[in-house]
């Protein structure tokens, strides 16, 4: 399921640096916006997500939900920055949000590599590294 979302959101994407449409950036922003609420159902990419799934008769794989969580609150916050750069008329830092959004959503699609994961397990690290933490003696 993760990477049918993530192969829209690239598609998307690419679709948004094309034609310039706010739409599409708005629609990203929604979709991040639904499924951070965790609210699937109205969710269009995950709509079209389950008719696929159900479609190809593929079990969903299951994984660790948290560091996911975390790539879609950042893929939240880049969304919303496409938005607001794109309205402020920033168009290069449009594109580069863009691009950005792009590339770690084809990273997902392709290779099954999740940027908002590997910075989640680092951040992780980092926490239990910290001298205050209380797990560390």
């Amino acid at each position: 399921m993760v990477r049918i979302i993530s192969f829209q959101v690239a598609l998307f994407t690419m679709i948004f640096l094309v034609t310039q449409e706010s739409f599409f950036a708005w629609l990203l922003l929604f979709d991040f916006f639904v499924r951070a609420l965790r609210k699937k159902n109205f969710s269009p990419f995950q709509i079209v997500g389950n008719f696929a799934l159900s479609g190809w008769g593929i079990a969903p794989k299951l994984c660790d939900e948290s560091p996911k969580r975390f790539a879609l609150y950042l893929g939240l916050v880049t969304s919303l920055f496409l938005i607001v750069f794109y309205v402020a008329g920033f168009t290069t830092f449009t594109t580069a949000i863009a691009v950005i959004l792009l590339i770690c959503a084809l990273l997902e699609t392709l290779f099954d590599f999740c940027i908002g994961c590997k910075i989640y397990y680092i951040i992780q690290i980092v926490k239990g590294n910290l001298e205050n933490d209380r797990n560390i003696k």
